[in-house]
């Protein structure tokens, strides 16, 4: 083997056209920066002019003119350094014409200084959580290149209009500034928590228009749909898919409740001076389910001089004020009722009798007899949000890493593609 052979190998170029000097490798600066500096020749026999078309018969239809002052072609990083092809072609004299043309190679597309082998490489590095500024630093490009190479390798996502599953999860999360709303509506399947697709707003007159695209049939087979208690959501879901239960997110409900029985503690903590430190250090044993709390291990806690176990400590705390024991009675509960879906317990807890409650318990029973009848759907069926909710988080983190997005388009290509929902459409023939 030559070694062309080897140094095409190590680069990964299948071109054979391209040949390389003695001093194949050497150290330079570009941008000011040290790098690799590949020295390379591109030359093989044409057969046709690039300019006019003719196809060459023999040598005698064209003439070799030397080598160009050569360019630098940006290749991937060697030994940790940026790399760049110093790339000479072949002149070729087409004598039908009398115009010159320089050879290509399928490394490197016309008018390009970017090999086909980086694009590739940025378009498979997309996939990963990293911004696109540090993508574009670690292959040598620049921001905009990563931009381009996303709307050049990936093919936009078909979303068939006939096809939606059995369960369907909806949420929102917060978008970019160019967005039409401040929230963009995320549809999930409840399944196997693949994103279905991703709305630039989640209004309810824009929610209602990309809903008619989906035939009726697909409505139709849609048998269940879980979604937080946003009402506009439940009023789309009556319209758009009557054949649907609606199910309340049990993550949600007890998020409910559990913000009730904390600002109710806040609001009386900051009145009893006493028992301050204590309610604002042990606020997360309140919010503890009964069960979970530990009532065997006896050992001393700040705030307190005797030995102690986590339900004394609760049961101090919530003594101090008949208002916060009450709402920590009605929290606890509604809290056992949810764990064990148990609906029967759940109206008891609603209709009882507790005697004096804070304000803010008060609203969030009245939210929960409101939306009782969904509720019920909660405590029949094993769907919840949390796949939607997982896929929030990663929505969240990506936007974080890149320091925010200024176009939806973007946002949302870059969300399908590190999802895998994106595929790349070019290979790079290197």
């Amino acid at each position: 083997m030559s070694q062309d052979y080897y140094i095409r190998n190590l680069l990964s170029i299948k071109d054979k056209n391209i040949t390389f000097s003695k001093n194949w490798c050497e150290d330079g600066f570009k941008n000011d920066k040290k790098c690799k500096i590949i020295n390379a020749f591109l030359s093989y026999i044409p057969k046709y002019c690039s300019k006019c078309g003719v196809i060459f018969d023999s040598n005698l239809d064209y003439e070799k003119k030397g080598f160009d002052k050569g360019s630098y072609v940006v290749f991937g990083s060697v030994c940790g350094m940026n790399s760049y092809l110093l790339l000479k072609k072949q002149r070729i004299k087409c004598k039908h014409c009398n115009h010159s043309f320089s050879c290509s190679s399928p490394i490197i597309d016309k008018h390009c200084f970017i090999s086909n082998n980086t694009k590739l490489s940025i378009a498979k590095d997309l996939i990963n959580k990293k911004s696109e500024k540090d993508i574009a630093i670690s292959h040598n490009v620049s921001p905009n290149t990563v931009e381009r190479v996303i709307d050049s390798y990936y093919q936009d996502k078909t979303l068939y209009k006939h096809n939606l599953p059995k369960v369907l999860l909806f949420d929102e999360f917060k978008s970019v500034k160019s967005a039409d709303g401040a929230m963009s509506f995320h549809l999930c399947n409840g399944e196997n928590g693949k994103i279905i697709d991703i709305v630039e707003n989640r209004k309810l007159n824009s929610l209602m228009s990309y809903f008619s695209y989906f035939t009726h049939k697909a409505r139709a087979n849609v048998k269940y749909i879980v979604i937080d208690m946003y009402s506009p959501y439940i009023s789309l879901i009556k319209v758009m898919f009557p054949h649907a239960k609606i199910i309340i997110d049990k993550f949600h409900l007890v998020q409910l409740i559990s913000r009730s029985l904390n600002k109710t503690r806040t609001s009386i903590m900051k009145k009893d001076k006493k028992n301050y430190n204590k309610m604002k250090r042990y606020w997360k044993l309140i919010l503890k389910s009964r069960d979970e709390l530990d009532f065997s291990k006896w050992k001393k806690f700040t705030c307190f001089e005797h030995l102690m176990t986590e339900v004394d400590i609760v049961d101090y705390i919530i003594n101090s004020n008949t208002t916060l024991k009450n709402t920590y009675l009605v929290y606890q509960d509604l809290l056992y009722a949810f764990k064990h879906k148990d609906f029967s317990l759940f109206n008891k807890a609603l209709d009882n009798d507790y005697g004096k409650i804070s304000e803010y318990m008060i609203i969030s029973i009245k939210t929960l007899k409101q939306y009782k009848e969904y509720i019920k759907n909660t405590f029949d069926n094993p769907y919840n949000n949390g796949y939607i909710e997982g896929n929030n988080n990663f929505i969240k983190v990506l936007k974080r890493i890149a320091f925010g997005f200024r176009s939806f388009r973007r946002f949302k290509a870059r969300i399908m593609i590190c999802k895998g929902l994106l595929k790349i459409k070019k290979i790079a023939n290197a």
